[in-house]
């Protein structure tokens, strides 16, 4: 997974606050991040953190305010967003969140499956039939679902059918936002098995937006934190899970539930005391953390100043608030996290101790 198939270079957008059109709110800032062919990166981050805005950009449903995607060699950003894709359409596909609004209600499963085949690739009508039942056979369902209609379905059944209106065009890249979210714990299971599968079996390549840092790493190679726009951390899906080294990674760990009620009782523990300390930062700060007031005064090109986590940061210093923190190299990751020393592999807080402990102690 050496050549890139996606990259996205200082991608920003950048949008006007509908409450006061005199601020800017900066969705995305300064974003980059590549993708291999067959790799899953999964991107990460609660809501407002600009991920599903990363994946409209690269969709093309969304024109950046700055920066390029390049996609197999060709650069998105150049191309209109209603002409000119058709092509790339073809190997860049996406599935939604919602499997009950993005389906036709009016229209059969087979039909659904059958339109892009017969627009793209000229396909008859008996071809496109039979492949939009093979399809569906390989996500899971039996070949006669092409004769019924989506209110027919369940939850996971219909994100199956988004799958298999992703896959049937066989791409090189989709882009899954919040996927599974929508489903329960034992449906979630089964369509991050049948991603995982595909992926392997079609050497496919995904970009798995999601706001669950345990659902990213089951399915992610590689896993991006983002927080209001920007990127916190990125690397291999397990060293980011298991031992954090942005603050604001560890408190996502922190807050994920989990079955080993030991466990569950020292992340409520964790969770309680970062919250009273992030208090404390925030009362320290003159800027609440709101997307729209930035850590620091903003500027057109470079948008936030400070660190973005800064008032919520318990270990926040001046320094993070006036400052923007650069993106280190750690061994086979980056953090962006002014407390952090690459030299040592230990933040500068504490007795040198990892930022995954000092936020669980």
């Amino acid at each position: 997974m050496s050549e890139e198939l996606l990259s996205v270079d200082h991608l920003q957008m950048r949008f006007k606050n509908p409450h006061n059109r005199a601020q800017t709110v900066h969705a995305v800032d300064d974003v980059s991040f590549t993708v291999a062919p067959g790799e899953i990166l999964g991107v990460v981050g609660e809501s407002g953190s600009g991920k599903s805005t990363i994946g409209r950009c690269i969709l093309g449903l969304e024109k950046p305010s700055d920066g390029s995607i390049h996609f197999g060699g060709r650069d998105l950003t150049k191309h209109s967003l209603l002409r000119n894709r058709r092509d790339i359409a073809k190997q860049l596909q996406v599935v939604f969140q919602d499997p009950y609004s993005s389906l036709n209600p009016f229209r059969t499963i087979g039909q659904t499956l059958a339109e892009p085949l017969q627009a793209a690739l000229r396909l008859s009508d008996k071809q496109a039939d039979a492949r939009a039942r093979d399809m569906l056979e390989t996500v899971g369902l039996p070949r006669a679902a092409a004769d019924r209609f989506p209110g027919q379905f369940s939850g996971g059944q219909r994100q199956r059918i988004g799958i298999a209106r992703a896959l049937i065009m066989q791409p090189q890249l989709v882009v899954l936002d919040e996927a599974v979210s929508a489903l329960d714990l034992s449906t979630q299971a089964q369509i991050l098995n049948l991603l995982a599968q595909l992926a392997k079996e079609r050497g496919l390549a995904y970009i798995f937006i999601a706001h669950d840092l345990d659902v990213v790493r089951y399915i992610s190679h590689r896993t991006l934190v983002l927080y209001r726009g920007r990127i916190m951390e990125q690397g291999p899906a397990g060293d980011v899970h298991s031992a954090p080294l942005h603050p604001y990674t560890a408190a996502l760990n922190a807050a994920a539930p989990v079955t080993d009620p030991v466990e569950q009782r020292k992340r409520r523990t964790a969770r309680a005391a970062a919250a009273t300390a992030a208090t404390a930062a925030a009362a320290a700060s003159a800027t609440p953390p709101s997307p729209a007031s930035p850590a620091a005064p903003a500027t057109p090109a470079t948008g936030q100043l400070g660190c973005p986590f800064a008032a919520r940061c318990a270990f926040a210093q001046e320094v993070c608030r006036t400052k923007r923190p650069a993106d280190t190299p750690v061994g086979e990751r980056t953090v962006a996290c002014h407390m952090y020393d690459a030299t040592s592999g230990h933040t500068r807080l504490g007795a040198g101790m990892p930022a995954a402990e000092l936020i669980a102690s």
